[in-house]
């Protein structure tokens, strides 16, 4: 297996001098549910309110939501460098502050050209406070038992929209939307900017040992064909996953179902991502790196395709969501591993920045490539078997991403 951090004659490293931060995990638990909540979850629970109020069109308000995922997705590549190099302490509070700050500024817009500012400034808080800061810290502080911690966090970060869409429609009912955008400011600034400034203190580690090998430097890696493939399979993987969820709902009212039916299906389908995620550890342990990234992208094409072809009954539709879901959060631990189970963990900011942001910009995009292509294809169904063979590509492309010595 070729690692960054692996030094000449596949001698082990020992890590020394340094003890895990026994608050960097309940924090960053707290955090990602509480960013995730109020900076991702709130817009579609306020998004209605929001036209409603302004006369500002639907479409608009969400390009101006997917302008913030789209700058999250490159300023990731900037964050990932700087948490290999200094830590995540100073980067993660900054962006909790900008969080604020972002939420405010959407909060008083007084026209669309303000809305986008703050949208903007949103999507630098999310690459400075998501999953991948959270995942490049922990990978550094918990190495080689890093998969747990990932796990735990996953998990929290799943029951994000649990806690905060409810709440969020609370305040809606009770105040103006950009009443409770200020209120859900400062929940924000009161839970994640102490947590990230005084939890994140301890010593960042060392990194291990630079390689020798030219082949293994960052930019080698990000220039090889195993990388160059696992960016591509994991983009349209992401891709797929996320134009399936924002058209599920479309889906099964297309079918005859109730609004309020499908929401459950999608719902359940949220309960089998966190259950998934408990699973991950453990296929971690019994499969290869590339045979397991194979498998869980050809699961989530095979679940596609089944959303496509299953007019019902609803209890099996509500199954394969949820077994679709499991797949779901699996991936998202995946893709937290995909640098240091091929890489290390050395430049894994860097590496897991320049992975990520393709996907990142997929996901951002699928949403409006997804309800334009579904009237082009006659419908939903058939735009479900297009995503599943999308999917399928992307199990068949990342067959070439082991990289060179490494034995499957």
């Amino acid at each position: 297996m070729t690692r960054l951090d692996t030094p000449p004659h596949g001698a082990a490293i020992k890590t020394k001098g340094w003890s895990r931060p026994r608050a960097v995990l309940p924090a960053l638990c707290v955090t990602q549910i509480t960013s995730w909540g109020i900076v991702y979850y709130a817009f579609p629970v306020l998004n209605p309110q929001i036209t409603a109020a302004t006369g500002w069109s639907a479409s608009t308000t969400m390009a101006a939501f997917s302008l913030a995922l789209l700058v999250s997705g490159i300023a990731g590549i900037r964050v990932g460098r700087i948490i290999d190099r200094h830590g995540p302490r100073a980067i993660m509070t900054a962006g909790s502050v900008t969080g604020v700050l972002s939420l405010t500024v959407v909060a008083l817009a007084p026209n669309l050209t303000v809305f986008f500012g703050g949208w903007i400034l949103a999507g630098l808080a999310m690459s400075a406070t998501f999953y991948q800061p959270a995942f490049a810290a922990l990978t550094r502080w918990y190495a080689p038992d890093h998969v747990r911690a990932l796990t735990v966090v996953t998990l929290a970060g799943g029951l994000a929209s649990t806690v905060f869409a409810p709440l969020t429609a609370v305040l809606a009912n009770h105040y103006t939307w950009r009443t409770t955008y200020l209120v859900l400011a400062a929940i924000l600034a009161a839970l994640t900017i102490p947590a990230h400034a005084f939890a994140l203190r301890a010593p960042w580690p060392p990194a291990p040992p630079a390689p020798t090998a030219p082949g293994h430097t960052p930019r080698a890696v990000i220039r090889s064909r195993p990388f160059l493939l696992l960016g591509l399979a994991l983009t349209l993987s992401a891709f797929a996953m996320y134009a399936v969820v924002v058209t599920l709902v479309p889906l099964l009212v297309e079918r005859g179902y109730t609004t309020a039916q499908a929401a459950w299906v999608l719902g359940l389908g949220g309960a089998g991502q966190t259950l998934g995620r408990t699973l991950y550890a453990s296929l971690a342990r019994h499969t290869g790196t590339t045979t397991r990234t194979v498998a869980l992208i050809a699961l989530g094409s095979l679940t596609t395709a089944a959303l496509a072809v299953t007019p019902g009954p609803y209890g099996l539709l509500i199954v394969v969501s949820v077994v679709a879901g499991m797949v779901r959060g699996n991936l998202t631990l995946l893709q937290a591993t995909a640098v240091t189970d091929r890489w290390g963990t050395r430049h894994y900011g860097r590496l897991s920045g320049l992975l990520g942001a393709p996907a990142m910009t997929a996901s951002a995009l699928a949403p409006f490539a997804a309800a334009a292509l579904a009237p082009i294809f006659g419908g939903y169904p058939v735009l479900f078997l297009m995503l599943a063979a999308l999917a399928g590509a992307a199990a068949v492309i990342v067959t070439g991403s082991t990289p060179k010595g490494r034995v499957e």
